[in-house]
């Protein structure tokens, strides 16, 4: 029989408790610390094989150095992703450096809240071209700010490019929004771009009902339709989540959900994303 395809998280964040050696620019909701080690763990119990991680901007902003200590205890279980300053005159450059580090994958871009909706609009250039010719994917938060991420996308048709959170403004803590899928239109708008894939990730938290959380499945069933399952990649968004939805529940849903077929769950949450960021667990990446 053919191997299964791996379950591929899209996004989870690793830190360790705020220290004076490396310390906190402020706070990502979560447990007081989350170490490579206890991720695995988290995700041996949930049947994820692997994970692009993501450091948490909330906590180090563009160092991403605690999560490169976390991919070097689990190379095959890890793939690194960082976001980026638009005002460093050199961004350019440390997007190529980064490029070429053991594990890395991705970069990331932060024009939604916590950060600011206005970043520099030449370093964001910027970061798209060194992305663009190191051939690394660049994860964006524009959630409240998408007519500037279709901008982006039109400028930079080569570039790919990866919507984080679905593009709509997710809890940081319970409830759920009143109309958690009021831009919907929106996003489902930007899968004209070709060069644009999206992150299913903390889907759950948009849910006003609950597990299994039957209330997201007609929204999500319309970003399906308008990206294909080619450019839709699962996510619990561990930790950032985890006081609006059980991290075990937001896996389950969608394993156990008659909403999607055995070949979409294959490429949902897993198949898609290996495709797009070259990577699967097992593997390891030295350098781009």
């Amino acid at each position: 029989m053919p191997n299964p395809t791996p379950v591929i998280d899209s996004q989870i964040h690793c830190y360790e408790r705020n220290r004076p050696e490396r310390p906190w620019a402020g706070t990502l909701h979560g447990p007081e610390e989350v170490t490579g080690a206890d991720m695995v763990a988290f995700m041996d119990s949930a049947g994820i094989d692997g994970a692009l991680l993501v450091s948490p901007w909330s906590m180090y902003r563009y160092d991403g150095s605690y999560a490169q200590l976390a991919h070097a205890g689990h190379p095959d279980r890890f793939a690194l992703i960082k976001p980026f300053d638009p005002s460093e005159p050199a961004v350019g450059e440390q997007v190529e450096d980064w490029a070429r580090e053991e594990g890395v994958v991705g970069a990331r871009i932060m024009l939604g809240a916590p950060a600011s909706k206005n970043a520099e609009p030449a370093g964001v250039d910027r970061i798209l071209n060194a992305a663009t010719q190191t051939g690394l994917p660049v994860n964006v938060l524009c959630w409240g700010n998408l007519e500037k991420f279709a901008s982006l996308a039109a400028r930079h048709p080569d570039t790919q490019l990866v919507i984080d959170h679905l593009g709509m403004l997710q809890p940081f803590e319970p409830p759920a929004p009143k109309q958690p899928f009021r831009d919907l239109a929106k996003v489902v708008g930007l899968a004209q771009f070709a060069n644009v894939a999206i992150k299913v990730s903390g889907a759950c938290t948009l849910s006003r009902e609950g597990y299994p959380f039957d209330d997201i499945w007609e929204p999500l069933a319309q970003i399906f339709a308008a990206f294909g399952f080619k450019r839709c990649l699962w996510g619990t968004d561990w930790t950032r989540a985890v006081e609006v939805v059980d991290p075990l529940q937001s896996v389950q849903a969608f394993r156990d959900t008659s909403f999607l077929s055995a070949t979409d769950k294959d490429a949902l949450m897993g198949g898609s994303l290996s495709a797009i960021y070259g990577w699967a667990p097992g593997s390891t990446i030295v350098s781009h």
